[in-house]
């Protein structure tokens, strides 16, 4: 059974950093695609990063996370990371990790199988 748990949110001033991990068991995340995802009170769940698979390890970033965000891959602990900086308040939102096969759009959340919980955002002066 797939189970992947996201961890590391909070609350963050302006202009601070966070790192979000998604860790997984029943899967090793090296073989497939993982995206981060997030959703905003009132708003759809919008992509916001993606790591390819380890044989290509390609990325990807929505255009308002990009520069300030990045996404990695540690293969010995089976985690997939989001380093967050330079943090806005638009940033503020629920995260999500999932994972799907690689191949059509990146973004679309259909993509993707299966998905974590969910650690808050709150970036808030």
């Amino acid at each position: 059974q797939v189970q992947l748990v996201e961890s590391g949110g909070g609350l963050v001033q302006p202009g601070g950093s966070l790192r979000l991990s998604c860790a997984a068991s029943g899967l090793f995340l090296d073989y497939y695609r993982i995206a981060w995802f997030r959703q905003a009170p009132g708003k759809e769940r919008e992509g916001v990063s993606c790591i390819d698979p380890s044989s290509s390890g390609d990325t990807y970033y929505a255009d308002s996370v990009k520069g300030r965000f990045t996404i990695s891959r540690d293969s010995a602990k089976n985690t997939v990371s989001l380093q967050m900086i330079s943090l806005k308040t638009e940033d503020t939102a629920v995260y999500y990790c999932a994972v799907g096969p690689a191949y059509g759009f990146w973004s679309l959340s259909r993509n993707y199988e299966d998905w974590g919980q969910g650690t808050q955002v709150t970036v808030s002066a």
